[in-house]
């Protein structure tokens, strides 16, 4: 069962109360929640869709979009294609492309939400219940287990605070590594969101595409975020049918090692109708500048073709 908000108000008021909703449902235990993107009805009566006070928080409120549970644009407008929205088009197709890249991510996550009542979308007091720094923030969350998503809801705004829980955090814009336990100012201009990963994150990315099931059997950037150990669970199956529930699926479990600097691959679990054989992977141990951003990195740091047998890589 998918929720949406309803049919609210596009206001930064409406926005700002979204974000703050979203997260509350998402504490009731059910998973996937949604909005309408730029909101259902206009400011006021007459309201232009090509104002750039508009389409500034049509763009914010894609950015958030892009990291619920369900991404939806929706509302009362003779039209809602991108390039509708002609001053902050290129901002919009950053973060699509961005969704459809993180389908391996958000898929796995998913299969998670099936089989562990798991959810997408995560207060932080989810995952940090005894600091009591996290109680009270309304306008940041988890999505899945690797991104803190900062939303920037405040008209005009090119910055914001973001409170990082303890442990340390990359910025996926720019590779730079930052302690956490503390409130960080992040730059925030018209075309960026603050995104900060989890240290020991295993990110799974797939190309470009511009439909779910494009290039089943693409390569995967598999992004490596240092600093802790980690794992991550990576899940397909037929995309189409129930046959999951009776086993036709696959799971790859990866792991890093910290200590010893070794990414392992384990033996995947199960088979499907369709299952590639063989996948590639290319691995980004992420840093400043490196394996950052939307954009597909231009170079790996390795590259292994996996055939369903447990291999490992060392870091540099």
């Amino acid at each position: 069962t998918t929720v949406w908000s309803g049919d609210v108000y596009s206001t930064n008021w409406g926005f700002q109360h979204q974000i703050a909703a979203g997260r509350t449902y998402a504490l009731s235990g059910l998973p996937y929640w949604t909005t309408d993107i730029g909101g259902y009805w206009p400011p006021y009566e007459g309201a232009s869709m090509t104002t750039p006070e508009y389409q500034e928080l049509y763009a914010r409120w894609f950015q958030f979009g892009a990291f619920c549970p369900v991404f939806r644009t929706h509302g009362h407008r003779p039209h809602n294609e991108m390039w509708t929205y002609d001053r902050v088009e290129p901002i919009l197709l950053t973060y699509d492309r961005l969704r459809y890249r993180m389908m391996p991510y958000i898929y796995s996550v998913a299969a998670r939400v099936t089989n562990e009542d798991y959810t997408m979308m995560r207060p932080l007091v989810m995952d940090w219940r005894t600091d009591h720094k996290v109680w009270n923030v309304g306008d940041e969350f988890m999505f899945g287990p690797a991104f803190l998503v900062a939303p920037v809801w405040k008209e005009a705004a090119t910055s914001r605070d973001v409170y990082l829980p303890a442990g340390e955090w990359y910025d996926f814009w720019t590779g730079e590594k930052v302690q956490g336990g503390v409130e960080v100012h992040a730059e925030a201009p018209l075309e960026k969101m603050p995104l900060y990963m989890r240290a020991g994150s295993i990110v799974p990315l797939g190309p470009e595409i511009e439909y779910a099931n494009e290039k089943p059997d693409g390569p995967i950037e598999l992004r490596v975020y240092r600093g802790a150990d980690g794992s991550f669970n990576l899940y397909d199956d037929e995309g189409d049918s129930y046959r999951y529930e009776k086993g036709a699926r696959s799971v790859i479990p990866i792991r890093w090692d910290e200590k010893t600097a070794t990414l392992t691959f384990g033996t995947r679990e199960g088979t499907y109708a369709g299952m590639p054989e063989k996948r590639a992977f290319h691995i980004i141990w992420v840093g400043a500048a490196h394996g950052t951003g939307e954009g597909v990195s231009a170079k790996a740091d390795a590259t292994i073709e996996y055939v369903g047998r447990t291999v490992s890589v060392k870091s540099k």
